[in-house]
């Protein structure tokens, strides 16, 4: 008896423990939101202005976007590397079913979006079905969506010139005279539905299940393949929503762009606070890690300097977020 109540209240505090240290993670990335801007803010005057803030939170919406979907996989254990590709397919798909098919706007845009699930699902049922490793099924999926965004549009634009409307998604604003976008109302709204997903339902619980301990998920009984294909699916889905962000923004469906957003959107992630190892993530952080990555551009921008340094310091802030996850892990397992 007093064993069993011994063990038990050893292990109680654990969940506790590690929600203490996420929240920890959540704020540490917040402060470094906070340094970056006020940095940035004193080396450049022209940076902390309300057009300047409006711009960092316009060129969110896409890697946001992305990130969202991304955060589910990535918490089950995964990756998604066909994120950026997809999402210019996707975009493409937007072009030909509104543009070419005149089909009405409204479906139009959620065949579009659709699409993007589509393309999750096949990554999913490579993933649980035929057991592809995560990294070589979404690899492959990345070039084929590349190959298919050419093939589809001619390797030429689809642009928008007759539908304002579906610009109007992206850089018209619900507030009259107003510059917010709407394209940032609907990253907000995005990411409130994300959260509830992940922390209010099913589909959540089993997504932080599955990348903390997979084998005792589906030894509890849990279809962890079924669930696989469902989180990958969703993921699909805010590709879809990212593609036709970006098309509306730009005004037209760009075939050859996607490529490295892929990256920016997994950066954030990691910088949120998600560990790759899965089973630990938030979409606050997620958020968070996305506006990170658009002050620092944003910033280095307009301190001028150049693209190749730009990636670089890109580069070193990724390795840093990933050193602290693994440190982070390091102390979980010696607690």
């Amino acid at each position: 008896m007093s064993t069993s109540m011994t063990k038990s209240e050893t292990a109680a505090p654990a969940p506790a423990l590690r929600a203490a240290r996420g929240r920890i993670q959540q704020f540490l990335a917040f402060a470094g939101l906070i340094i970056i801007f006020a940095f940035f803010s004193v080396v450049s005057p022209n940076f902390f202005n309300y057009g300047n803030v409006t711009n960092i939170l316009f060129s969110t919406v896409v890697i946001g976007l992305l990130a969202l979907g991304t955060t589910f996989v990535i918490i089950t254990g995964g990756i998604d590397l066909s994120i950026g590709t997809g999402m210019a397919l996707c975009a493409v798909m937007s072009g030909k079913f509104i543009v070419d098919f005149g089909i009405p706007l409204p479906l139009g845009v959620l065949l579009a979006i659709l699409f993007g699930g589509l393309l999750g699902l096949i990554n999913g049922v490579n993933v649980a079905v035929l057991r592809l490793p995560p990294f070589i099924a979404t690899l492959a999926m990345m070039l084929v969506a590349q190959g298919l965004a050419l093939v589809v549009s001619r390797s030429t634009p689809i642009y928008f010139s007759d539908h304002p409307a579906y610009i109007d998604l992206s850089i018209g604003s619900l507030v009259p005279g107003s510059n917010f976008p709407n394209a940032v109302l609907v990253l907000a709204f995005a990411a409130v539905v994300a959260g509830v997903l992940l922390n209010k339902t099913v589909l959540g619980r089993y997504t932080y299940s599955i990348g903390s301990n997979e084998e005792a998920t589906a030894l509890s009984g849990i279809d962890v393949g079924r669930w696989k294909i469902a989180i990958y699916t969703l993921a699909g889905l805010f590709t879809g929503l990212a593609g036709v962000m970006i098309s509306a923004r730009l005004g037209s469906a760009q075939p050859a762009t996607g490529m490295g957003y892929e990256l920016q959107a997994i950066a954030a992630v990691v910088i949120g606070g998600t560990s790759l190892s899965g089973g630990k993530g938030t979409i606050v952080g997620t958020v968070i890690g996305a506006l990170i990555i658009s002050v620092l551009n944003n910033g280095l921008q307009i301190m001028s300097i150049p693209q190749e340094w730009q990636n670089v310091i890109l580069g070193i802030v990724i390795l840093l977020a990933v050193y602290v996850d693994m440190a982070r892990r390091r102390a979980t397992t010696t607690t």
